[in-house]
């Protein structure tokens, strides 16, 4: 035994599994953070889109740079990323390419809504691994094993974060009119792609679990805690390049079948609000629950 294995205490509990305080607020707030960003970067204030994507790997944000439908937001005042706003079928939105596993993502998640986003879709690329057809194609994640640890910090520890019913049921059949395939399940969301052991794999396998990715656990634990509306697509594209030829996604990079995704789902988002008499518009003007999302100043 070494002598930092004796050392350790087996009866101590993880730091990242005690010691939380789920109901008292935090000192550091992104508010605050993007107000000083502001005015070091001489920014003035202004929101974002009401509704926002987060892209991890970044091709439908280059995708929309290239064919001249993006243009920077002026007022995003992030340290760490872009803001691209773009429009689709009368539809306003901003996007975020870049924020690549859950710290990042949460992380831009909540300086979003706390710049006016009201709705949240992510679209990130993910490895395959309980076939539902061949890659690519998209999974709306229902549940994420949280094999992670940002989510730890918004919700007490258990298997999994889901996705709120309510927005479940506003997206039931509603891809069904889209040439683009898009099932439904659960996702694992991991911190260390590399450490996707076989004994892992199909461990998860055998639970179910479709794909793996890097941050919907995360983002759906943070939605639950601030009551924020976020939906999380996993876009299978390969299988651990266990094969040649793999990570093909598509036209565009499969850009252009994500974009189909991501307007299926706010048009589905803008019409559940309106039958059920929910303003979501302008940005800013929030009502607190998770269909519309929370106000957040700036």
């Amino acid at each position: 035994m070494s002598r930092n294995e004796a050392d350790v205490d087996p009866s101590n509990t993880a730091p990242i599994l005690g010691y939380k305080s789920y109901a008292e607020p935090p000192v550091f707030t992104p508010a605050n953070l993007l107000r000083e960003a502001r005015r070091q970067k001489g920014l003035a204030f202004g929101r974002v889109p009401r509704i926002c994507v987060l892209d991890p790997d970044g091709d439908t944000v280059e995708h929309l740079r290239e064919t001249g439908r993006a243009e920077p937001d002026p007022h995003w005042a992030c340290y760490h990323t872009r803001l691209y706003n773009y429009e689709e079928g009368g539809v306003s939105y901003g996007i975020v390419g870049g924020a690549v596993g859950a710290p990042f993502a949460v992380l831009v998640a909540e300086e979003l809504f706390a710049s006016g986003c009201r709705f949240l879709i992510s679209v990130t690329s993910a490895g395959q691994i309980t076939p539902a057809g061949p890659p690519p194609y998209f999974v709306l994640i229902e549940r994420a094993l949280r094999d992670e640890g940002t989510s730890y910090h918004y919700k007490a520890p258990s298997p999994y974060s889901e996705l709120h019913l309510e927005l479940l049921d506003m997206l039931h059949e509603a891809f069904q009119e889209h040439s683009v395939p898009v099932t439904r399940g659960t996702a694992w969301t991991t911190d260390a792609p590399f450490r996707e052991t076989a004994t892992e794999i199909e461990r998860h396998r055998s639970a179910g679990v479709l794909a793996v990715e890097m941050e919907a656990a995360a983002l759906y634990a943070f939605a639950e805690a601030t009551r924020n509306p976020i939906v999380c697509f996993a876009h299978v594209t390969n299988q651990m390049a266990s094969i040649e030829g793999d990570f093909e996604k598509g036209t565009a990079q499969g850009s252009v079948d994500a974009l189909r995704v991501i307007g299926a789902t706010a048009e589905r988002w803008l019409k559940w609000n309106e039958r059920n008499g929910i303003s979501v518009g302008p940005p800013g003007s929030g009502t607190g629950n998770v269909s519309g999302g929370s106000e957040g100043g700036a």
